[in-house]
Parts: C-alpha cells; structure tokens; sequence
C-alpha cells in the first residue's frame, strides 16, 4: 500500500489522470491526499471531483481558497471571476451532491507514517499553533461547514481581518482567522501577524514578513513535525530534509501555469511530476 501526497490540481484534470497513471495508483490499494485547491483555472474541475469521489477512502482531501470559492459562487455569495472555470460543475445535475461531497472535506490532516507525523494543510500554520491545536482549530471550521446552516457562515468567511490569532477570538472573526492561515497563508511577521497582499517567492517578503516557515520559534518545528502544503505556486517545489522525512513540504509546481503537477510518495520517499501541458515525467530522490 503506497501513500501519495499530491499538489494544488487546480481543474488540470489531464495531467491528473497522467500522473495518477504514473505512479500506477489503485483505490483498492492505495491512498491519495490532496492538498487542496482540487478545482478552478484548470480544463476540467468537474472531472477532478468525479474522480476523487469515485475513489471514496482511498482520497482524502483538505480544503484551498478555491475550493471554498467554489461553495461561495454555487450560493451566489461571491461573484464568479474572469478567470474562474467552475461552470461545468455548477451546471451539472449532481452539483448538489458534489458540493455536498467538497463540504465535508478537511481543513487539515494528521497521519504518521514510519513512525513519523505529517500534518497536511493547504496554505500554511501559524507560528504559535501546534500540531494538535491547528487540527481541533480546523475542526471548528469543519463543523460549520457542515452543519444546516453553513451557507451563513460562508457569508461572513471573507475578509483580511482580523490578521492575527488571538485564543479569546469568537465567531465569525474567529472562523475567519483559522480559514486564512489554513487556506491563504504565505507571509507573516513573528508575531504570527498574516500579510495577504504578496502572492511571490520567499525573497518578495515585505519588511518585517517572512515565510511562515522560516518564522523563529514556530511551534510546529519545536515539534519535529512534517509540513505539508500547497497554495504557492511562486514558490515551486519546497523540499527540507530532516534524518526521517521532509521538515517542510511545499507541492504547489504550478501546474495550471504551465509548470508541473507534483506529488510525494511517503512510502518510497519519491517525487514524482507530470510536466504541463506536455504531461512528461520526471522523478527526483
């Protein structure tokens, strides 16, 4: 049984099905978890779902900023943009279930593996969050993404702030906090203050930011714990070795720009990478 550790898809629904055929994946043996961002921009977001759903257990996803984009524009909460290619999934008859289906996604897995404990996210953690708070603190999330009324806590999900978590924060703004660490983070100061303005590479840090990462003191490395994440693009392929596994794990290779879908096998401790659009492989130790 192989553990796979996948990218930002993005609705690149080809180089999807290539790379799943690279690394001869089976849902009877193995599991894939994706590291949100499954839809949007790409050609095919619908049949990234559909597959993904049709694996049932065997794919385990976190929620990105698009794919809660996706929930806000089917409740007509936000405004599809130019850019956007969610039309297929919110014209098919089995939008409901779909929507239903992305709802009960994760905001932030935990596994181990060979003795060694991931922590899986979307976009980043905070510095002073632990393993164990940043999973109760998605939780939370969760629980009122699917509870009845979750299109009313998708009303009061947008916004910059507040920018900084506070433990005696309380709804919306508290909900608000955990949704952009977990799904929009890259920059932040060493007080954990969130900067949402700068989308390039490490080295475009405004003054007093950092990659929250590279953020001293960041509870999470205290823990020697792996970090697993997508949603920056800019940033490529992130790999930092520990003796066990990788530290810090970034798979965003920018695949709907042209670059590459990546995945991460736990088992073998390979990368594996389908080239966009030419859907080339390639692997790296």
């Amino acid at each position: 049984m192989a553990l796979y550790l996948i990218g930002d898809i993005q609705g690149c629904n080809g180089a999807f099905q290539h790379l799943l055929s690279k690394i001869d994946f089976s849902p009877s043996r193995d599991t894939l978890y994706v590291l949100g961002d499954m839809v949007n921009r790409g050609e095919d977001s619908a049949g990234v779902l559909d597959t993904l759903r049709r694996f049932g257990d065997a794919a385990k996803c976190v929620l990105g900023n698009h794919d809660l984009h996706l929930l806000a524009v089917a409740h007509g909460i936000r405004p599809a943009h130019k850019s956007d290619t969610l039309e297929a999934i919110l014209n098919k008859a089995s939008t409901s279930a779909v929507l239903d289906w992305l709802r009960h996604q994760k905001l932030a897995i935990s596994l181990t593996h060979n003795q060694r404990r991931w922590l899986l996210v979307h976009a980043g953690v905070l510095p002073e969050w632990s393993a164990d708070q940043t999973l109760a603190l998605a939780g939370e999330v969760e629980a009122a993404l699917q509870a009845d009324d979750y299109v009313s806590f998708l009303r009061q999900m947008y916004g910059n702030t507040p920018n900084q978590w506070r433990d005696d924060l309380q709804g919306a703004d508290r909900l608000r906090v955990i949704v952009n660490a977990l799904t929009r983070l890259r920059f932040c100061d060493q007080n954990g203050v969130m900067e949402f303005a700068t989308k390039e590479g490490v080295d475009s840090a405004p003054k007093g930011f950092m990659a929250w990462f590279d953020v001293p003191n960041r509870q999470t490395a205290f823990e020697d714990i792996s970090i697993a994440f997508g949603h920056w693009s800019t940033l490529g392929l992130l790999y930092r070795p520990s003796l066990q596994a990788p530290s810090v794990l970034g798979l965003d290779t920018g695949c709907v720009w042209g670059g590459e879908l990546t995945c991460y096998c736990l088992s073998s401790a390979k990368l594996a990478a389908i080239s966009a659009p030419t859907s080339t492989i390639s692997h790296a130790k």
